[in-house]
């Protein structure tokens, strides 16, 4: 059991964060019967409304089932069995079910942390939502600690280890010394200027078309919500975007000589994501283990955020698991070669497809390159089932 003294809470793992990576591993561990401490500098309302894209691979829809949390996911999600490439104004069906007998679901990151924080709060697991002040103490010794403020009150959580999952601008990271962690970044000239609109999806999958005025994708949330996104500059202002523009660029890049274009309704938000990769190594210090958006972020052309933070703390409950259960601790000292293998390879893929389908300022040299190789996918048996293969995913970590 927890024991609390006061202000003072122990437990066995502190989990900073309640996005994807941190309920996961809160739910893997309680599998497991280990205990965990989940605290979020959010309102849980904050959380659970937190729009973020929803493609999820194979490995992370059979995990979430397995963990028990998949049955709205089942009822509500969309399974796609492909996706359609565009260039030429032609589209090309890329076959996951033949290539690789395996599909994806489309469903919102934000209802599946809706459902994660559900189920961790009916399996009794603790979390508190709007902490502050959060530091890290000791987490180059055997007895790390985690201070916050709650209610403005001061609290402060003994745990055995401590795991990072409050994403890229969490404090976590911030408390590895200098001189410890390598980063490797890279800035894509270029963003995407993202909607969501009360139209029915007029395509059953994902169509990521290249044109020659640039990049677009046609996703769906629901069978009532269209999702769509534009090449943009990384600094657009949305109040020269309004929606007659909007739709009438979407139009021009989504022209395909059969006649299709998305379905047009109400625009009910609009964003614009910069486009940039991230990796620090290691992904732990001491006993900090960094898993999900605190460790890498990847461009969300190749959808593999979330399915990587999942990864990451799938391996993370397998080594905690070893070390309590075994007295094994090799897997946690490998903690980051295991995870960042996985890592590099979705930036590899996440790469391909956002320099295969955007429009750089290039020679017509590299243009006319480029959609010789969209040709080439699209035509190869053996190039498209590489593709269909990194898109549906890896399959999700195993214990050594």
């Amino acid at each position: 059991m927890h024991e609390f003294e006061g202000k003072r809470m122990r437990t066995q793992i502190g989990i900073v964060g309640a996005g994807p990576a941190g309920l996961v591993l809160a739910l893997l561990l309680r599998q497991r019967g280990i205990e965990a401490v989940v605290l979020e500098t959010r309102s849980r309302q904050y959380v659970e409304q937190r729009l973020r894209a929803g493609v999820l691979e194979h490995g992370t829809v059979e995990l979430l089932n397995q963990l028990g949390v998949g049955d709205r996911m089942q009822r509500e999600g969309l399974q796609h069995h492909g996706i359609e490439l565009g260039f030429n104004r032609l589209r090309h069906r890329i076959d996951f079910d033949a290539l690789t007998g395996k599909s994806i679901t489309v469903y919102g990151q934000h209802e599946v942390v809706r459902d994660l924080i559900q189920a961790v709060i009916e399996r009794g697991i603790p979390i508190q939502f709007d902490v502050g002040d959060v530091g890290l103490h000791g987490i180059d010794t055997e007895h790390p600690c985690i201070s916050y403020t709650s209610d403005g009150a001061a609290h402060e959580l003994d745990c055995d280890f401590v795991a990072g999952c409050d994403g890229f601008h969490g404090v976590c990271r911030r408390h590895v010394p200098e001189g410890v962690l390598t980063v490797y970044e890279h800035t894509y000239p270029f963003g995407w200027l993202g909607i969501l609109a009360q139209a029915a999806p007029s395509r059953d999958e994902l169509v990521y078309m290249h044109s020659e005025r640039g990049f677009a994708l046609f996703s769906m949330r629901s069978p009532s919500v269209t999702r769509l996104y534009l090449q943009s500059r990384p600094d657009e202002d949305l109040a020269e975007w309004p929606n007659d523009r909007i739709w009438e660029e979407l139009f021009l890049r989504f022209q395909c000589r059969d006649g299709w274009r998305p379905a047009e309704g109400p625009i009910i938000s609009k964003s614009v994501t910069p486009l940039r990769s991230f990796v620090v190594e290691p992904m732990q210090f001491g006993r900090l283990y960094l898993a999900g958006d605190a460790a890498h972020i990847v461009p969300p052309t190749g959808a593999k955020g979330l399915n990587l933070a999942v990864a990451d703390v799938s391996v993370l409950a397998q080594g905690i698991s070893a070390r309590y259960g075994k007295h094994d601790a090799e897997q946690l000292k490998s903690y980051s070669q295991r995870c960042l293998r996985r890592v590099w390879n979705a930036q590899r893929f996440s790469w391909r497809m956002t320099s295969l389908l955007h429009l750089f300022e290039a020679s017509p040299f590299e243009r006319r390159r480029q959609i010789a190789e969209l040709d080439h996918v699209t035509s190869s048996t053996a190039a498209a089932q590489a593709l269909a293969q990194d898109y549906v995913g890896l399959p999700m970590p195993v214990a050594l």
